[in-house]
């Protein structure tokens, strides 16, 4: 006899987005470019990517990819466009969704607005499988809302004091204030694969003595290689021009690890694609 309730969940499970937030305690450890070529790698696997500029009013990954959108957030947040509007098309087929750059009101949105941005990708039309959200550093409303609203939070570190110290304060906040309870660490600019264990094992040391309803993952690492600064120099990503590079290996690997997280909902608050998993059915419809 069919397990109706089973099947169902099947369903659910199969049409659900993993919904990653990339995120860092602070700005300079490369995780505007860890989160691109994430997505082109996910890309190279046949994963449908979003990825969404989420730093609302610094935006760069325009500046990264080298590509002019000419709608972004901002109009989706006064109500000019919908969120299907401003999607452009990036390297190897991912969707990028741009932010705005310069303007003020994207960096003074409220809690309700940030959750209005949210619910706008119930309106995404294409299928997704992975929606990638490149976050802004450190801990602002916005940084809150997404990580929030992920299924999991992707922690980028390097080799400094204080990207570390900076790591554990976004994880204390986002797990004593705000419930979230998994975080995976990934280490970049490393020298070799022992290095970015180490890193992850200095976070995870004072995490699991003082934190002790966080529960820590190591997603893997990527070495330092040049290859990825002249690629930033051309505005292109890296696995668009050295994808068998050590980093772009690198990457693979983490996308491989990604694919195996599992697609669990957001821990209460606001989800993104929440409509999408109830109706077992990608959204058609368009805000009036």
């Amino acid at each position: 006899m069919l397990n109706t309730e089973a099947l169902r969940a099947e369903s659910r499970y199969k049409d659900a987005v993993r919904v990653l937030a990339v995120a860092s305690g602070k700005g300079g450890v490369g995780k505007t470019n860890m989160a691109v070529n994430l997505a082109l790698a996910l890309a190279r696997r046949g994963e449908s990517v979003l990825l969404m500029d989420a730093d609302l009013a610094l935006a760069n990954l325009d500046v990264v990819l080298g590509i002019r959108p000419r709608h972004d957030l901002y109009q989706v947040i006064t109500g000019e466009r919908n969120i299907n509007d401003i999607i452009i098309d990036g390297p190897h087929g991912i969707g990028i969704v741009p932010a705005s750059s310069g303007v003020r009101r994207m960096a003074e949105l409220s809690v309700a607005e940030h959750a209005g941005l949210i619910r706008a990708f119930d309106e995404v039309e294409r299928h997704v499988d992975t929606l990638l959200i490149d976050t802004a550093a450190g801990l602002s409303e916005s940084v809150v809302s997404f990580c929030r609203a992920a299924n999991e939070v992707l922690v980028v570190v390097c080799d400094e004091p204080a990207s570390l110290t900076d790591a554990y304060a976004l994880i204390k906040v986002l797990g004593q204030e705000h419930g979230v309870r998994r975080f995976q660490v990934i280490g970049n600019m490393v020298q070799d694969a022992a290095h970015g264990r180490q890193l992850y094992g200095k976070l995870s040391r004072v995490a699991e003595h003082y934190l002790a309803d966080v529960a820590l993952g190591y997603l893997g690492a990527v070495p330092f290689d040049e290859r990825l600064k002249q690629a930033v120099r051309q505005q292109r990503a890296l696995m668009q021009q050295s994808p068998y590079s050590a980093s772009g290996l690198a990457f693979q690997q983490l996308a491989e690890r990604i694919t195996a997280l599992p697609r669990q909902t957001a821990p209460g608050y606001f989800e993104f694609f929440a409509n999408r998993c109830e109706r077992g059915a990608p959204a058609m419809g368009r805000t009036a």
